[in-house]
């Protein structure tokens, strides 16, 4: 988003906090605790901020927009990212699921429980079929779905979770679902909580190992648009998911001026939601953002001045990828402080994105688990695949690891 922001005629200046080395490039990082709201409130008025758009999922969901447009210190700010409210639709897997249900929003079907119903959840889980869907209610950083096949495995994974023992806080309420056979796929929106505009759809890739094997990360690739998401499908999750999201948001009273993610699983011919985000998924914007032609700050201005339907909202209709290099073990333990090179001109078409990168001494180092993100952009998803292993190729750092297959389950 840094990047895009970066390339808008209207800007003065940016800022990014907490940033990493590709921001630097950009923009001027600013080192704050984005969970700090009065840290960030200070930041605002001392570099005569005008306009925060909130990344992060956590700082939504801890009510940081509500603070900043409360607090009366900025009567002019426009705040691209939900309130507390809103945010709940990924931050309570149980409020989302109740959502759904009131408003006839396609899902599966599932049961909510707390730390003082283990028994009525394990018996519930009891009458369910195999394999076994159990979630996190709360903020998991991703990690927070557990699938089994094993009812004994799924009844520990339950007790631990409410216990507070594998998931702290986030687990100590539990959603089981009904579990869903299909192909996964990505739709986004921006929405003044009126209108709204769709964006590039998009898939990615969450397990560690080929062939989607292995435990989940935040994201090890990921291919927009969807080749396999048809003009049929696509109007099924718009008339059946989305609209009515947007209209649910509305009915309930709930303000929304933002993102919304979709998380869609297509079975059979048939769109249903796997979860809802409400802020732009990683690393599907990495696709997403190159595919924008349109100038995103004046896409941001319309929507603070609640002019978000008069907007002509302009895509690439080309294909772009992204492939992930992470540390070596990753999404365990792993070391950082590693030396990244990186070519000195990249390739016509391709983008280096950086995730977890720090700067020390002019060197670009590891900082994360997910280190750069290696888009590319091509008339067709075989040629974009191909430029974005070639620049992952061209990156060296002790330990470098990322899958070689993303994109192959599509073409």
């Amino acid at each position: 988003m840094a990047w895009k922001l970066a390339q808008s005629s209207f800007l003065t200046a940016l800022f990014v906090a907490p940033g990493n080395a590709g921001t630097a490039a950009l923009a001027t990082n600013l080192k704050l605790d984005v969970s700090n709201h009065d840290a960030v409130s200070r930041a605002l008025k001392k570099h005569d901020i005008d306009m925060v758009v909130v990344g992060p999922e956590a700082p939504l969901v801890e009510g940081l927009v509500d603070h900043l447009l409360d607090c009366g210190k900025h009567p002019d700010l426009v705040v691209i990212g939900p309130r507390k409210e809103g945010a709940q639709l990924e931050g309570s897997k149980a409020f989302a699921k109740a959502f759904m249900q009131r408003h006839n929003i396609p899902t599966a079907s599932y049961g909510a429980f707390d730390a003082s119903q283990v028994d009525a959840a394990l018996a519930f889980l009891g009458e369910m079929k195999a394999p076994y869907v159990i979630k996190a209610d709360g903020l998991a950083a991703g990690k927070g779905v557990i699938i089994t096949e094993d009812l004994d495995e799924a009844a520990s994974t339950v007790r631990d979770m409410l216990s507070g023992s594998s998931f702290g806080e986030a687990g100590e309420r539990v959603v089981i679902e009904q579990f869903m056979d299909g192909i996964e796929c990505s739709m986004f929106v921006v929405t003044d909580g009126t209108a709204y505009h769709l964006l590039p759809s998009a898939k990615d890739y969450k397990r560690i190992g080929e062939g989607d094997t292995g435990p989940n990360t935040g994201g090890m690739g990921a291919i927009s648009p969807v080749p396999f998401m048809d003009a049929e499908f696509h109007e099924k999750a718009l008339n059946q998911i989305i609209i009515p999201t947007v209209k649910g948001l509305a009915a309930d009273g709930i303000p929304y001026n933002g993102f919304l993610f979709f998380g869609l699983m297509k079975v059979g011919g048939d769109p249903y939601v796997v979860e809802y985000n409400c802020r732009l998924g990683d690393p599907e914007t990495e696709v997403i953002m190159p595919r924008i032609q349109s100038d995103l700050l004046n896409l941001f201005e319309n929507m603070g001045a609640g002019l978000l339907s008069e907007y002509h909202l302009q895509i690439d209709p080309r294909t772009c990828s992204t492939v992930m290099l992470v540390s070596e073990g990753y999404p365990g333990k792993y070391e950082k402080g590693k030396t990244v090179t990186t070519p000195e001109r990249l390739e016509k078409d391709t983008l280096l994105f950086h995730a977890g990168t720090s700067i020390s001494r002019g060197s670009v180092l590891t900082a994360g688990g997910r280190v750069l993100a290696c888009s590319a952009m091509a008339a067709n998803p075989e040629n974009a695949l191909k430029k974005s292993y070639a620049l992952a190729d061209a990156i060296a750092f002790e330990g470098k690891k990322c899958r070689r297959d993303i994109g192959q389950d599509v073409l």
